[in-house]
C-alpha cells in the first residue's frame, strides 16, 4: 500500500476529532431533549421543520428529506407524534396518492415550549465556545460540506438566511 491511501497525520487528527463530535453532540443534544421535553432530538426536529413550513403542513416525502429520514422511520415517528397529538396526516390536496403532515396547535405548543432549551443548550456547547471567526468559518465549511452531501438541498440547510 502507499502512504496516498492512508490519511496524513493532521488529516487523521482531523477527522478523528470531527467522527468525535459526529458521536458526541446527538447524544448531548438527545439527553437535553429527553430530560426537558420527553422528545427525542430526530421528534424535535421533526416538529421543528414542520413549524417552519408554509401552513405548518409538509408532504412526507419532502419532511422526509428534510429530516434525512426514510420514509418508514419517519412514518413510525409521525405515528407516535400522532398519537401525542402533536401532527395529524391527511391525504394531500394536491395529490391525493401523497400524505401531508401537518403541526397541530398542541405540537406548536410544544415546539414553543421546548425551543428555549434547545436553543440554550446550542449556544453552550456551540456558539459560545467558538470566536465569531471561527462561527463563520464553521458555517462555511458546513456549506461546502452539504454541497457534497446533500446536493440537491433535501435538508432545506442551504437555504437559511
Amino acid at each position: 500500500m502507499t502512504d496516498d491511501q492512508w490519511l496524513t497525520g493532521e488529516q487523521l487528527n482531523a477527522w478523528v476529532r470531527f467522527a468525535a463530535i459526529l458521536q458526541l453532540f446527538p447524544a448531548v443534544l438527545d439527553a437535553q431533549l429527553q430530560r426537558e421535553s420527553d422528545l427525542t432530538h430526530f421528534e424535535y426536529f421533526t416538529l421543528a421543520m414542520l413549524s417552519e413550513a408554509p401552513e405548518q403542513t409538509l408532504r412526507m416525502s419532502v419532511l422526509a428529506g428534510r429530516t434525512n429520514a426514510t420514509l418508514p422511520r419517519l412514518s413510525r415517528v409521525i405515528s407516535h407524534l400522532e398519537a401525542r397529538g402533536f401532527v395529524r396526516r391527511a391525504p394531500c390536496r394536491l395529490d391525493r396518492r401523497a400524505t401531508d403532515a401537518t403541526l397541530t396547535e398542541a405540537g406548536w405548543e410544544k415546539v414553543v415550549a421546548t425551543a428555549p432549551g434547545h436553543v440554550d443548550l446550542v449556544k453552550t456547547v456551540l456558539i459560545e465556545t467558538l470566536t465569531a471567526k471561527e462561527l463563520g468559518d464553521l458555517s462555511a465549511i458546513s456549506a461546502k460540506l452539504l454541497k457534497k452531501l446533500d446536493p440537491e438541498s433535501r435538508m432545506a440547510a442551504t437555504a437559511i438566511i
